[in-house]
């Protein structure tokens, strides 16, 4: 295994990453169009995306289960080949029931990344290198997360429809997922595929599969830290949906800024958001990963509390947004500290187990704050978001001292990944 494989690894698993990740928001700055087009309520778009995610939910531990016991390749294929066509309806919808529709197809596709992904990397990186390895897929995902605003902005601007937007994303997807799956043809069975001690011995029966599940359940409930993890992956996931959602509606109905140019300083943020990932990385290799996340959900919980006052100048205003891509900055962290806590024949399980937890904010979160923002206002809405920053805080906290301990406990036990 090389140097330049390893390199190769992280920088096709980093670009599945931003492919996903494009597609999972590509519905979150249409969200005002989307719901005049289909003549339906903001919280009826949120539900959309909900179906989205509540399939990515479902579909965690099988996925998981399949990364771990056959192939991780196999998953990522599926992930990008069956994300694609989902994303593909979803340009193609006439109806907010096709919609729908398209949305569970998608999901299905963006159930494998996370399972394929973290083993992948687990199997590249060693101890000196991990922070950095999660930073920079980590960063390709924040990356994709901010190229659909940037896509509407622009395509806003042309004045074109929102199908070339969502179909742009698309076609990207799909030219991507083409050069991936080539790309691991040319890499190692040993990174690609679970080691043959962790693979099952006999093939899966019906008779067998309350066992598995059993056995399944057991391994997952065995670590109070990835559950606390799966908790504290919930709590900021719904705070990071809210404000990928909601951030060009507060834009244009509390600061009344043009539609284009919310959409355009919502990207922006988060493409700050992308660089502080590295440089969260960078810092968790170098003075831990506990400082990290802390400091990361603190800054959110400060910077949702800033914009919840509707009352920022408009310079301010830009500062804070640029800041609030800031909770990006722990997200290296977390993936540290779910890989000390995880066994290695266990890597995609747990972090299928902790995805459910992002999953399952992002089902919860746009068709909730949908109807709040509705119900309440955008400034209660926002207020709650800082709220869930600050219970985050102390969780975290929680996590690193049970991570610290799993370290010791395994201290001169070989399977750096």
């Amino acid at each position: 295994m090389t140097d330049a494989q390893d390199r190769r690894v992280v920088a096709l698993v980093s670009g599945s990453h931003f492919v996903n990740h494009a597609y999972i928001v590509m519905l979150a700055p249409l969200v005002t169009v989307l719901a005049a087009r289909f003549d339906v309520s903001i919280a009826a778009i949120g539900l959309a995306i909900g179906v989205q995610n509540a399939v990515v939910l479902a579909l965690q531990l099988p996925m998981g289960y399949l990364s771990d016991a056959y192939s991780r390749t196999l998953v990522l294929g599926v992930s990008l080949v069956v994300g694609t066509v989902g994303a593909a309806l979803t340009a193609l919808s006439p109806t907010y029931a096709w919609l729908l529709v398209a949305q569970a197809i998608l999901g299905v596709g963006i159930a494998g990344h996370h399972p394929a992904h973290y083993p992948l990397l687990a199997a590249v990186s060693t101890a000196e290198t991990r922070g950095r390895a999660y930073s920079v897929h980590a960063f390709g995902g924040a990356v994709g997360l901010a190229a659909p605003y940037a896509v509407v902005a622009a395509t806003t601007a042309l004045g074109l429809s929102w199908r070339v937007a969502v179909g742009l994303v698309t076609l990207v997807g799909g030219v991507y997922a083409a050069y991936c799956l080539l790309g691991f043809r040319r890499v190692d069975d040993e990174i690609t595929q679970p080691g043959l001690a962790e693979r099952p011995d006999d093939r899966p029966t019906l008779s067998s599969v309350p066992g598995r599940v059993r056995a399944l359940v057991r391994t997952l409930t065995a670590s109070r830290g990835i559950l606390a993890l799966t908790v504290l992956a919930f709590l900021t996931s719904t705070a990071a949906w809210t404000i990928r959602t909601y951030t060009p509606n507060l834009l244009a109905a509390g600061y009344g800024l043009p539609d284009g140019t919310a959409s355009a300083l919502t990207s922006a943020m988060l493409v700050v958001g992308a660089g502080l990932i590295l440089v969260g990385g960078a810092l968790t290799d170098r003075v831990g990963a506990g400082p990290v996340v802390i400091g990361g959900y603190a800054l959110l919980a400060a910077v949702a509390a800033l914009l919840a006052t509707l009352e920022l100048p408009t310079l301010a205003l830009g500062i804070v947004l640029l800041l609030s891509g800031s909770i990006s900055l722990s997200r290296p962290a977390r993936s540290t500290l779910a890989d000390l806590l995880s066994a290695r024949a266990d890597l995609g399980k747990n972090f299928a187990l902790v995805t459910i937890g992002i999953s399952l904010g992002g089902t919860v979160a746009p068709p909730l704050f949908g109807y709040l923002i509705g119900a309440v206002g955008l400034a209660p809405s926002f207020a709650l978001v800082s709220l869930l920053g600050a219970i985050s805080i102390g969780l975290a906290w929680w996590i690193v001292r049970d991570a610290e301990t799993a370290t010791v406990a395994v201290a001169g036990v070989p399977g750096d990944d």
